[in-house]
């Protein structure tokens, strides 16, 4: 498992932090007819049973807001990629279509409420610490450009900050090239629904994404 630790600052705002983490070989390549037929399902029940105004009182999606507002980031701009993932289907958009890896863990984002972040381990230099943004600190979004992550949570490693619970960074996002996966399941609330997620989500990574050689831990 790829040295992963929280700073005290993050530890003192965010004392019921806990991060579900996920390591495994992978083949990254588009996903397979049956994996799409589970995100289509999975976006299915969930507008069977949320709509865009009760999205954010989803448990794991409300802990992430208010852990949000507790370092003094506004969730309604900056929202949690669970929750612009989940609106974006309830709006009938449908999810992105990426590669089998981002597109699984998107299912278990919007299947679980969590919002997760999905790193290539081999661009992550030294220890993957989890802090606060820092005012004007850089950071490139995926399909985002610059995005404002100041008090924002995020991961900073030995070349920068790389991951946040609001979007992932250009530098260390899943390509055709990776073949080493680290998935970042973000628990606002403790780690009550952890285990179930990350037993959804190995599931997923064995059957559509040739997952192996998986080291599990969780960080709080």
């Amino acid at each position: 498992m790829t040295s992963i630790t929280l700073s005290d600052t993050i530890r003192q705002k965010l004392p019921y932090l806990a991060l579900g983490c996920i390591q495994c070989t992978v083949q990254v390549e588009d996903a397979d007819a049956a994996l799409l037929e589970k995100i289509n399902t999975a976006i299915a029940e969930l507008s069977n049973t949320l709509t865009i105004d009760t999205i954010k009182f989803r448990p794991a999606i409300e802990a992430t807001r208010e852990a949000y507002l507790a370092l003094g980031k506004k969730p309604s701009r900056y929202r949690p990629s669970a929750e612009a993932l989940s609106r974006r289907a309830l709006q009938g958009k449908g999810l992105y279509q990426v590669n089998n890896v981002v597109d699984l863990l998107n299912l278990v984002s919007i299947h679980t409420g969590f919002s997760i972040g999905g790193y290539d381990v081999d661009k992550i230099e030294g220890t993957a610490i989890l802090d606060i943004g820092k005012e004007n600190e850089p950071y490139e979004a995926i399909g985002r450009g610059d995005l404002n992550i100041h008090n924002l949570p995020l991961f900073r490693d030995d070349l920068g900050a790389f991951g946040s619970p609001t979007s992932d960074s250009a530098r260390t996002m899943v390509q055709s090239e990776t073949t080493n996966f680290l998935m970042v399941i973000f628990g606002f609330a403790g780690q009550e629904g952890l285990e179930t997620a990350k037993d959804f989500a190995i599931d997923l990574l064995k059957n559509h994404a040739t997952g192996a050689d998986f080291s599990v831990e969780v960080f709080s």
